[in-house]
């Protein structure tokens, strides 16, 4: 293909990536720099008719509108928001390695911190999620492949339904499920015999369920991909295996295995970067007294009354950072393999 219609081929999609990907990041990447403008207070001295004067602090409107056109994007703060405590909080992380406290205070301490308590969850939410997913989606679709034609429709149905579900719905529906008035709570507090035990009150029963719905969540994309490439096995190569002796697990494990690998590796570099953005189930399931994300972070910083730009977009730099490390050993991986295979 000519290099002229080759780049007037990719031209549209060049244009929508760099209006809708590069110029965004680029403006979030300079708003973190600032912060919001304080408001200009003055001093005001009210003096009553019939004697007696009081002075009383005010906001000066003028001043404040008048400082925010001539400064739109507010008072540069250069990295200040990336350091202060709510994001890396390095001044409070040396304080702590300083008091010489065990280790055990050091970790709790540092997790109490807003951005390390978020990262927590954040973390142990993909590195637990994102596995036992994949593996959930890669044994339905073993299953789907193997049942009579006549369910198979019917059974595929059923498995998308997680997919099919808005995910703020689907939270909430498990939210209510768990409720201490929902089916799935009473029942566990009849097992444990505790009737004070509730989601709300529980931060282990909210991170087992946020888990649980994001393995649910997740589930059917890997059973998508997975069943789409079972379809593309050889035959021949299954027979082969079958008449040498192979028992079902050792076809899966050297024929079936092998051959979705690089399937794995896209489904595991998706819900990677999608679970690494987990905010969809905290706000369902109100676990912000238990459990926090970097995406949640960031909708806070905009949904308060003071709405603080500069540092949504310090936490949304940093969750693309995150994610830039957490992808780089699947894709170092992927870059060796394919230099691999063109040697």
């Amino acid at each position: 293909m000519p290099h002229k219609t080759f780049f007037a081929f990719i031209l549209p999609s060049l244009i929508a990536m760099v209006l809708f990907i590069a110029l965004p990041i680029v403006s979030v990447v300079v708003q973190s720099f600032y912060v919001e403008h304080g408001r200009v207070l003055v001093e005001v001295e009210n003096c009553q008719p019939f004697g007696g004067c009081t002075k009383e602090v005010r906001v000066d409107s003028e001043a404040t509108a008048k400082l925010e056109k001539e400064q739109p994007l507010g008072q540069f703060n250069g990295f200040g928001t990336y350091l202060n405590r709510s994001h890396l909080a390095v001044t409070e992380i040396g304080e702590i390695l300083s008091a010489n406290s065990g280790f055990s205070d050091i970790v709790a301490r540092i997790y109490n911190l807003p951005f390390y308590k978020a990262l927590a969850f954040t973390l142990v939410f993909c590195f637990v999620v994102t596995p036992l997913a994949m593996l959930l989606g890669f044994v339905i679709a073993l299953a789907v492949n193997t049942i009579p034609r006549l369910i198979k429709g019917p059974v595929i149905f059923f498995s998308l339904l997680p997919m099919i579900i808005t995910p703020l719905v689907g939270s909430l529906i498990l939210y209510w499920m768990i409720h201490p008035q929902g089916i799935v709570g009473a029942t566990i507090q009849d097992i444990f015999n505790d009737p004070n035990l509730s989601l709300r009150a529980s931060p282990v029963l909210t991170w087992a369920s946020l888990l649980f719905y994001g393995v649910w969540t997740n589930a059917p994309f890997s059973f998508v991909v997975f069943y789409a490439g079972l379809q593309t096995v050889p035959g021949d190569t299954l027979e082969s295996a079958m008449i040498d002796g192979a028992s079902r697990w050792e076809r899966i494990r050297f024929v079936i295995l092998p051959h979705l690998a690089p399937l794995a590796t896209f489904v595991a570099l998706v819900q990677l970067m999608d679970n690494f953005r987990v905010f969809e189930p905290i706000v369902g399931f109100s676990a912000e007294a238990n459990a926090s994300s970097l995406s949640w972070m960031i909708f806070n910083d905009l949904s308060g009354d003071s709405q603080l730009f500069g540092s949504a977009g310090a936490t949304s730099v940093l969750t693309i950072i995150g994610v830039v490390i957490l992808l780089m050993p699947v894709l170092l991986r992927t870059w060796r393999e394919f230099n691999h295979k063109a040697v």
